[in-house]
């Protein structure tokens, strides 16, 4: 049953941490059926574009089961990581994926809520999420908190589906979305509504310039979006002002 209020509204917040719990033992594979392994490409992607300076620090926010700070320690070798998310069964699967990887001690894993982050200000080089915006319940409030811990120069880089596609390709991408994706959800993970949230989160998710608004309002300077798949995926990019 999903998460509600006293007041009987749906509580997003807790209904995504209970949603992401149940599919957490195949969220890897399921990821890398329905993106055809180009999931991998697009966070290394990410990481570059974090542009972590050496010995740089590095928060992961919503970080899952570790896959996007693992690349953010693999391309930033020297550089201090930690992957937060607040959803156990995700984050315990991160350790072992650390270890499988070579990576082990590379990250520091810490439970937390992303929209109320447990550390201080200005405490980070860069914050990274992938697959993560759509699901924060209060995302301007998240986008200021992610801002607060970022050092002045520093850059806040999401990665995310947008529904801001190029128009010959949205109607093929919203059908593989809206149809075959939860098909394959509920084949793989046996759980179909989670992944009938995906593209109904994708539907009502912000178009780039509308999401560098909300940066903006955080306190950040929005960079040219980086397009990928005809526009159906964006490398978000901020940046704090010194």
């Amino acid at each position: 049953m999903p998460a509600v209020t006293p007041d009987g509204a749906l509580d997003k917040h807790a209904a995504v941490r209970a949603m992401f719990g149940r599919i957490a033992g195949r969220y890897d594979v399921m990821n890398t059926v329905m993106t055809a392994g180009l999931d991998r490409v697009w966070r290394r992607w990410t990481a570059e574009a974090a542009a972590v300076p050496p010995q740089g620090w590095v928060l992961d926010v919503g970080t899952g089961t570790g896959d996007l700070a693992l690349d953010v320690a693999r391309s930033a070798p020297t550089a201090h990581v930690v992957g937060l998310d607040y959803t156990g069964p995700m984050l315990a699967r991160a350790p072992a994926k650390a270890a499988q990887r070579g990576l082990a001690g590379r990250v520091g894993w810490v439970r937390g809520d992303g929209q109320r982050l447990p550390f201080a200000d200005a405490a980070f080089d860069a914050v990274t999420s992938a697959f993560v915006l759509r699901n924060f319940a209060d995302l301007p409030a998240a986008y200021a908190d992610m801002a607060r811990v970022v050092r002045p120069g520093g850059r806040v880089v999401a990665l995310e589906i947008s529904p801001d596609s190029a128009p010959l390709w949205r109607p093929l991408f919203e059908l593989y979305f809206g149809r075959v994706v939860p098909r394959l959800g509920g084949w793989i993970t046996g759980d179909a509504t989670a992944y009938r949230y995906l593209p109904a989160s994708v539907a009502a998710f912000l178009a780039p310039d509308e999401l560098a608004a909300v940066m903006r309002g955080a306190g950040l300077v929005p960079l040219p979006p980086r397009r990928l798949m005809l526009g159906s995926l964006v490398i978000h990019i901020g940046f704090r002002p010194r």
